[in-house]
């Protein structure tokens, strides 16, 4: 079977039991930590708007980022960052670790998280992966509030697989900002500093084709 390149978006989005200020590392995001277009933005939720900037869907308004490069079928260590994490962790990108050192987090709860990919700059998703309550990884960065808020990352990959391959056809739910449903928040772990992380199911589902 012939090898093909595909240059498309991977996406991730948030659903949250209380307002949380997330930002991916790894891939690295479009406006995110290390890229020209940096500005401690990458966090906000879609909506949020100050004098300088308004975060827009999708992919916060930010422009095409740094590419990835990925392979068909791999298993992608996406990483978050944590408000606790010093400039030269965010550099590095430090293994999690559950013994003796972790980044000190303020999760409030958790919430739900989607991957997906778009071949149309966002127009449309193809849902890859879900997991409810606590999202894969450790590395968080949480502010409290009692309003539900969406959040919408982007990072641009090159995946490398075979021609005519199939995608999945489900898509992602897009909530809580303008033209969409509002006021939905999504059920957690109810843990505040170190989620347990998703459930062996949920892990297995996603590894397994569940959303093809």
């Amino acid at each position: 079977m012939k090898a093909t390149v595909a240059t498309l978006l991977v996406l991730i989005s948030l659903m949250s039991t209380a307002m949380g200020h997330m930002a991916l590392l790894y891939p690295k995001p479009r406006g995110g930590y290390g890229t020209r277009q940096y500005n401690g933005h990458v966090h906000t939720w879609i909506g949020y708007k100050d004098k300088t900037w308004k975060a827009k869907f999708p992919c916060g308004g930010f422009r095409p980022g740094p590419e990835t490069k990925l392979k068909a079928g791999q298993v992608v260590a996406v990483r978050f960052a944590a408000s606790s994490m010093s400039e030269a962790e965010m550099r590095t990108q430090p293994k999690p670790n559950g013994s003796k050192r972790r980044f000190p987090q303020a999760r409030h709860g958790g919430g739900t998280c989607e991957f997906s990919l778009s071949y149309d700059e966002g127009k449309t998703f193809h849902l890859i992966g879900r997991y409810t309550r606590s999202c894969p990884d450790a590395y968080y960065e949480w502010t409290a509030s009692i309003l539900p808020q969406y959040y919408h990352n982007c990072a641009d990959v090159s995946i490398e697989g075979v021609k005519n391959g199939k995608l999945p056809s489900k898509s992602i739910k897009i909530v809580d900002f303008a033209g969409h449903q509002q006021g939905v928040t999504a059920p957690g772990d109810n843990a505040d500093d170190l989620g347990k992380g998703p459930s062996r199911d949920e892990i297995n589902a996603n590894l397994h084709g569940k959303w093809d």
